[in-house]
């Protein structure tokens, strides 16, 4: 495949059928790692993430560059265009989708490249039911200047049909150092969530790490000036939360023989204390939404507090 032009989605369906072989997280789907590529710098970086994850997953590696389809509304015959929008705009995406061909050319799995039209977040999205990971930047050139989240890693995580992992800005390369955290609070996505970072932990040969936040007195003293609360309160329900952790690293040791799980049970703002830990660990876990009074919110607004700062990559999990 020549770098200036993109293999045909009818080749790469081809491809992807001839001597396929089981995924190593035992979820064999078409699309194996799917990344959305805009040609920004993150987009970039997102790649590689994603051909590391491919390889280390042993599936394949699948890039995707949406691209919008214009309105094609002309007052009269003299304003059409010569070369029909929609096509330019196909072969604008192609020109930028060659940009993720260059950097993966060393890549020695299987990979495919596309390109889509529709809205990047829906084509993203809908894509997602065969692949079994996502992988995409935090903001891409769509993204307002300042805005620490784009609009594709907002809706994605939040929509996906698997887990979806977001590249922060602050991220510099591929390399995974350190532990996989994962948020847990006791609700049904946190404990979806908590069997999916096990897994993750184990594919990648590094620790698990249970986190519980248990939120500072002062916050509740805010809105409840006359509510009776104290350090021994405070070590009393830390101590209760760590006996409920420990249960359920005893759990997940048993489903997972050779992984090293430990527990903490921090005391501090529940997004403060996430963002801190996702900068020294290699992937930061969390569900959807947790125990949050919103149910019907698609993101809870600690996952999107930590979406928002995080300074290593962050995984979502749907619930």
């Amino acid at each position: 495949m020549s770098a200036q032009s993109p293999m045909p989605e009818s080749t790469t369906a081809e491809a992807r059928s001839a001597g396929r072989k089981a995924s190593e997280s035992g979820r064999d789907r078409e699309f194996g790692v799917l990344v959305g590529f805009d040609g920004s710098e993150l987009a970039a970086l997102a790649v590689r993430f994603g051909a590391a994850e491919a390889a280390r997953r042993k599936t394949a590696l699948t890039v995707v560059t949406a691209y919008p389809l214009p309105t094609m509304i002309y007052p009269n015959m003299a304003s059409i265009p010569s070369e029909p929008e929609d096509e330019k705009a196909r072969k604008q995406a192609e020109k930028t989708l060659a940009e993720a061909v260059e950097l993966v050319r060393d890549h020695p799995g299987e990979k495919s490249f596309r390109t889509a039209p529709g809205d990047a977040a829906g084509v993203i999205t809908t894509l997602s039911a065969d692949a079994e990971i996502i992988i995409v930047g935090a903001r891409g050139r769509g993204g307002f200047v300042g805005r620490a989240l784009g609009s594709v890693s907002t809706a994605v995580p939040a929509h996906a049909h698997c887990p979806t992992i977001v590249i922060p800005h602050h991220a510099t390369s591929a390399e995974s150092h350190g532990p996989v955290a994962v948020a847990v609070d006791g609700s049904e996505p946190a404990r979806v969530a908590m069997v999916t970072a096990a897994a993750e932990a184990a594919l990648r040969g590094t620790e698990l790490e249970l986190v519980a936040v248990l939120p500072a007195g002062e916050e509740w003293l805010y809105w409840y000036p006359d509510l009776e609360l104290s350090s021994e309160v405070t070590a009393r329900r830390q101590r209760q939360l760590t006996d409920s952790l420990e249960k359920e690293a005893a759990t997940l040791s048993e489903q997972f023989p050779d992984l090293t799980v430990t527990t903490s049970v921090p005391v501090g703002d529940p997004t403060e204390t996430l963002v801190e830990i996702s900068s020294r660990a290699q992937l930061t876990v969390m569900g959807t939404r947790g125990r949050g009074r919103i149910r019907s919110a698609l993101l809870g607004s600690v996952s999107r507090g930590v979406l928002n700062h995080a300074e290593g990559p962050v995984m979502v999990v749907p619930s």
